[in-house]
């Protein structure tokens, strides 16, 4: 299947492709995973690998990196403005299109996703090391000023309940989304204190737009997807999940292989929403 069928096929990048290119000049492969033990295991040679616990989000308080903290982190990994980060990792790139959406909303240019991830790459018996790379400190420019229009806070999406211009979907389980569940079932069920989803919200499944392999689906069967919920592109889409990570995943189908001019990630998800006092639940 050729990537070019999407809005944006430059973000995409077949494993054929990274397999010739690892040697590629001014590129930089990262790995972020569900699994923190992963990358430590076996992971493309070369690659860096991100926690996402400890590396991808503030250690003190929920939130996303500070600027300092962003150039810290590309620093650490040889990273300069000018690079191409090409992210890959398991559960089809959960934590990676998570991390996609960060290094975008703080402007970095080019930035692309390994199509089927850690699971793709593994199954096609493709090198992997234990060896983990030790890269040249890179030189990074945070200008400061982040893009507001790529992440929904808690005020925005109350905004957005109830309004015909915005489209909520959300990404999680039908069990999650019926309140039977308030996390995904093979984890432990904490998080948030109620259980539901937002009122007016689409039950989306992010895993309703990838293939049995991990790749995504095709471009019109994507359309077909959202198109057919009511989710279409003169709206203005919020999608969230539990954590952030599953609906950075449904962004970035929706921003990037489907084109839609207006998308936000809610990260605080169902874990604040289903915490904070007063805002509207549905079951």
């Amino acid at each position: 299947m050729s990537n070019n069928q999407y809005a944006h096929p430059e973000t995409l990048v077949e494993t054929d492709w990274v397999a010739g290119n690892l040697d590629r000049p001014n590129t930089r492969y990262v790995e972020v995973d569900v699994d923190t033990e992963a990358y430590s295991q076996g992971h493309i040679p070369g690659a860096v690998g991100w926690n996402w616990q400890t590396d991808t989000q503030d250690a003190v308080r929920r939130d996303l990196l500070t600027p300092q903290d962003f150039k810290d982190l590309m620093e650490r990994s040889g990273i300069n403005n000018d690079t191409t980060v090409i992210l890959y990792g398991d559960s089809n790139n959960w934590f990676a299109a998570y991390a996609f959406w960060m290094l975008k909303y703080y402007g970095h240019d080019d930035v692309r996703l390994m199509n089927g991830g850690r699971v793709k790459w593994l199954a096609e018996e493709r090198a992997t090391t234990t060896e983990e790379p030790q890269p040249e400190r890179g030189s990074y420019n945070v200008s400061g000023v982040a893009n507001p229009n790529l992440r929904a806070l808690r005020r925005f999406v109350e905004d957005s309940v109830g309004r015909s211009d915005r489209a909520l979907v959300d990404v999680r389980s039908p069990a999650e989304f019926s309140g039977e569940l308030i996390a995904p079932a093979h984890l432990p069920q904490e998080g948030s204190q109620r259980g539901g989803h937002i009122p007016g919200a689409r039950n989306i499944g992010w895993g309703e737009a990838v293939a049995e392999d991990g790749t995504f689906k095709s471009r019109a069967e994507l359309e077909d997807l959202y198109g057919s919920q009511g989710v279409t592109g003169d709206k203005e889409v919020i999608a969230y999940c539990r954590i952030g990570e599953r609906s950075s995943h449904s962004w970035y189908v929706l921003k990037y292989l489907l084109g839609y001019p207006q998308v936000r990630n809610y990260d605080g998800s169902w874990t604040e929403w289903g915490s904070s006092i007063g805002v509207p639940i549905e079951k």
